[in-house]
């Protein structure tokens, strides 16, 4: 071994962070093996390595017995006894048996243990750095497509965007710059595999942690997330500060906090509205921006009724149900919208005790479609 490979374990130490004492016991062991596999010895071996020169010595391990069953692995007492008196039953005796071929041997096998270490090692630095940000959002590179995945350069490793992680509305080419949701972190046989999503409502979650100062320090609150990606898309806010207004923090001057969450989601429509603990309340919020009249609870089933004017059934529902079934996974609550001509007709509406909060916190809430027009 040369001396020029011990340099080299030093520095692997200090830049890569893998102990010199674990590359060593590793070469050992490598070496040990590459004694036996090519020189078709099956003793008990010892390999010396001498860190001042680079030196590298095979010592043969044997057992003192009285009689010899394996010469390979045991030496006689009598024989023991000629190389030094001292030796009693069951010392072990070693014995140089150093190949006149094994330095080349040992440089190969040395290279490949160390490159080997190397990688598995910068592996596990990578698998450190990445499982920590899991769950989290990142930007990343687009280098190339195929039928299952876009793979997406993070710097030092390529993530997989799956089919089912894409958004519907975009289309995505090499070089493209994008942010993604780190899904999941998995540790391989072939280093770690990082899987993320354009889809999940953790990116949109992060995107406003981004844009909205108060939502990144802990003013205001994303209570719940409902996404159907690159269509539209419910957030429910929350601040227990009373002079923070949490959907104005998220709307931004103009539009501008909110317009840059739109633009990076290509166009995905956004409703923010105010979150509370009051399901009557919470759920007329969330059907924004339709105009609610009452919202009876049936706690045991966990839903909702929900009654409506007329005029605005249609868009309490949205299109295809869209706005009622974001609706219901936003504030986790069964909704069922009845127009108000329906529950007069079948008798469960007006009630002596109907909320008339409605129109005032709906009003509070932002819906992109009428504010950005």
């Amino acid at each position: 071994m040369s001396s020029e490979l011990l340099d080299a374990l030093m520095i692997l130490e200090r830049e890569k962070g893998i102990s010199r004492d674990i590359l060593i016991d590793a070469i050992e062991a490598a070496l040990i093996s590459a004694y036996r596999r090519n020189f078709n010895q099956a003793q008990n071996v010892r390999i010396d390595l001498n860190l001042q020169n680079g030196s590298m010595r095979v010592f043969a391990r044997k057992e003192v017995v009285d009689e010899v069953f394996d010469p390979r692995l045991e030496i006689s007492i009598e024989d023991a006894r000629r190389i030094n008196p001292n030796y009693q039953v069951e010392d072990v005796v070693e014995m140089e048996v150093t190949p006149k071929d094994f330095g080349r041997i040992a440089a190969q096998t040395a290279k490949q243990v160390v490159t080997q270490r190397v990688r598995e090692a910068e592996r596990g630095i990578i698998y450190s750095e990445f499982i920590d940000r899991e769950e989290d959002i990142m930007t990343g590179i687009v280098q190339r497509l195929d039928s299952k995945f876009i793979y997406v350069s993070l710097g030092k490793i390529e993530a997989l965007l799956p089919l089912n992680e894409q958004m519907p509305n975009e289309r995505y080419k090499p070089h493209d710059r994008i942010k993604v949701f780190i899904t999941k972190v998995e540790k391989t046989t072939k280093g770690p595999q990082i899987f993320v999503s354009r889809t999940h409502p953790g990116l949109l979650k992060r995107l406003f942690e981004i844009e909205v100062p108060e939502i990144y320090d802990g003013t205001v609150e994303i209570k719940s997330v409902a996404r159907e990606a690159g269509d539209r898309s419910k957030i429910s806010v929350h601040s227990e500060n009373n002079e923070v207004d949490p959907v104005g923090s998220c709307v931004g001057p103009k539009g501008t906090r909110v317009q840059a969450v739109v633009n990076e989601l290509k166009g995905e429509k956004i409703d923010i509205v105010k979150w509370s603990d009051d399901p009557v309340v919470f759920v007329a919020n969330s059907l924004s921006p339709s105009k609610v009249l009452d919202v009876m609870v049936n706690e045991n089933e966990k839903a909702t009724t929900v009654v409506v004017p007329d005029y605005q059934l249609s868009l309490a529902i949205g299109k295809r149900g869209q706005n009622a079934r974001l609706a219901a996974k936003l504030t986790g609550w069964k909704i069922d919208i009845k127009s108000e001509t329906e529950a007069r007709e079948i008798g469960i509406y007006p009630r002596e005790e109907t909320i008339r909060l409605f129109d005032d916190q709906v009003e509070d809430d932002f819906n992109y479609d009428e504010e950005l027009e």
